[in-house]
């Protein structure tokens, strides 16, 4: 496989993957740090740090509404549940050494 191909699929994959989460608004980002130690916040700074790091300036704001599809803190007031003590628990279980 070439270079450029590798290139778009792996583009296809994170936006399928972006996409995906922008549905599954039930997910909450801290089961996703809990589960697999990232979450969407994580991914939009990827994101933004990817762009700075080719001369894009980005901020944190406009990385992460790149990645929700609108500004963070509408998702936030349309989506985010309080996070429960478990979950705490478990935030701070899973993050310990990170």
């Amino acid at each position: 496989m070439d270079d450029q191909t590798r290139i778009e699929l792996e583009a296809a994959a994170f936006r399928r993957l972006r996409d995906h989460l922008a549905e599954r608004t039930d997910v909450q980002n801290i089961d996703m740090m809990n589960l697999a130690g990232f979450c969407r916040n994580c991914l939009s700074r990827w994101y933004q740090e990817a762009a700075n790091e080719r001369g894009i300036e980005m901020s944190k704001e406009e990385g992460r509404e790149a990645f929700y599809g609108m500004p963070y803190a509408e998702w936030r007031e349309k989506y985010q549940t309080e996070a429960t003590e478990a979950q705490k628990a478990a935030f701070e279980k899973s993050s310990a050494g990170h």
